[in-house]
């Protein structure tokens, strides 16, 4: 059996499905077509049922519930890893100041964009580009303020960019629980022996990682040319942890609330009870 998985180039992605894909532990009769793209296009993707399996975004998922459900192993979350809103100019900025800015956005679909409405409900004025660009765009001045994400956390300062809120801190102290990023979703056309299968080949994907580190691999630092060993630890360190390996109650609880305030911003509520978990 072949299944067509899809995550993104970052090394908290290729750290946890490095194993997985290069064979280094049994994957018991599934292979694995591998597409690495950014998360926004794996959004956009995901809203299209494309992939048997996805890394995704949030509010991805929470539209496509229809077609995929949250995988247990896998996702990013925690606590002191959310975005950050950037600016080139070192001075605080009031909410109105932010909310006439126009403000680069790493895709519409992605949890960077929910939490910031979270904390900026009235700021409308918003770009979307590719994650990578964003620092650039500030820099040059093609927009106000960024939103970044990734490995971009390590690099802004040594731009001369300067924060103007961390998004993620602003969520746990309003919502009381880590901060949900991302996780891995499986379509629900793929059996739910095989998903559950698939579920457990992640998580032993990750521990055989977890259990040779610190050494960072050929497959991780093929897909992270432009950064040094350290930053690929930092980003590893800060995204992957024990809630990749199995969500647990907190987890759940954490996306849970996410998928509340998700409704809230589009004036939805739910009729029954979603299935958000498999």
């Amino acid at each position: 059996m072949t299944l067509i998985l899809g995550f993104s180039p970052c090394p908290n992605d290729t750290f946890i499905f490095d194993a997985l894909v290069n064979k280094k532990i049994d994957t018991e009769g599934i292979d694995f077509d591998v597409v690495l793209e950014d998360v926004e296009t794996l959004n956009q993707w995901t809203l299209q049922d494309k992939l048997d399996i996805t890394k995704l975004s949030f509010p991805a998922l929470f539209q496509s519930l229809d077609n995929y459900v949250l995988l247990n192993a896998g996702s990013a979350l925690g606590k002191g890893v959310g975005p950050l809103l950037i600016s080139n100019k070192k001075q605080e900025m009031m909410n109105g100041e932010v909310n006439r800015s126009i403000i680069a956005l790493p895709g519409r679909n992605t949890t960077a964009n929910l939490l910031f409405s979270f904390a900026y409900p009235e700021a409308l004025n918003k770009k979307f580009m590719l994650f990578s660009v964003i620092e650039d765009a500030v820099v040059n001045e093609e927009t106000d303020l960024g939103v970044i994400i990734h490995e971009n956390r390590f690099t802004y300062q040594q731009k001369g960019l300067h924060k103007v809120m961390d998004l993620g801190e602003y969520w746990e102290e309003k919502m009381k629980t880590p901060i949900p990023l991302g996780g891995i979703a499986i379509s629900q056309s793929v059996k739910r022996s095989v998903a559950l299968k698939v579920n457990e080949l992640i998580r032993k994907s990750l521990e055989y990682s977890f259990a040779n580190y610190p050494v960072i691999t050929n497959y991780v630092k093929q897909h992270s040319q432009t950064m040094s060993e350290e930053v690929m630890r930092q980003h590893i360190d800060l995204y992957v942890n024990n809630y990749s390996l199995d969500l647990g109650k907190e987890g759940k609880k954490a996306i849970e609330t996410l998928y509340q305030v998700f409704l809230a911003s589009k004036n939805e509520t739910t009729t029954g009870e979603a299935v958000l978990f498999l």
